[in-house]
């Protein structure tokens, strides 16, 4: 819940950094192509922990401060400080990181899986089931988003609504 509460703030400020939302002016879809891809991993990776700590218990202002300066440092790494590795490139697409990360994320999403279905007994059936839909809805999309051209077209939308139906699954396993 926590980490989700990071990877949120981080996909708000990707949604604010499009060029038509007017909040970051004379920056290109670079931005929020950069955030998307800071967003994921640091989602990607914290499913990949979670079910390491099923059974342990958490010091929330830990967790807090700990993901806290983590999405400091993406954000500053990528503006101001400008370290993050370019993701698009105006009229010619995608870079190699940002596909190769697409991949990279799906892996590691997979893993979560594999490692949440070893500590299944720890769940609700029905809250497993849901999380392990909110992973394949992530991966789905991670991999509708490695096609696109332009941040307007259709793969880019399916991705999208995949991240949706990702998130509805993560709200019903985890707070309904």
């Amino acid at each position: 819940g926590i980490a989700y509460l990071f990877v949120g703030g981080l996909d708000l400020v990707h949604t604010l950094s499009y060029k038509g939302m007017g909040v970051f002016p004379g920056k290109d879809a670079n931005l929020p192509t950069q955030l998307w891809i800071a967003a994921r991993y640091l989602q990607s990776l914290s499913l990949l922990l979670a079910p390491l700590w099923i059974d342990r218990k958490l010091k929330a202002n830990s967790v807090l401060l700990a993901y806290g300066v983590v999405a400091a440092l993406l954000l500053l790494a990528i503006s101001p400080w400008q370290i993050f590795p370019d993701c698009f490139i105006e009229g010619r697409g995608l870079t190699p990181f940002k596909k190769i990360s697409e991949y990279i994320i799906s892996l590691i999403l997979a893993t979560a899986m594999l490692l949440l279905r070893q500590r299944r007994k720890e769940f609700d059936p029905a809250v497993f089931h849901l999380l392990n839909g909110a992973i394949l809805a992530t991966i789905a999309a991670e991999m509708a988003f490695t096609f696109y051209v332009s941040v307007y077209d259709l793969s880019n939308l399916v991705g999208h609504l995949l991240r949706v139906i990702s998130f509805y699954f993560t709200y019903k396993a985890l707070i309904e």
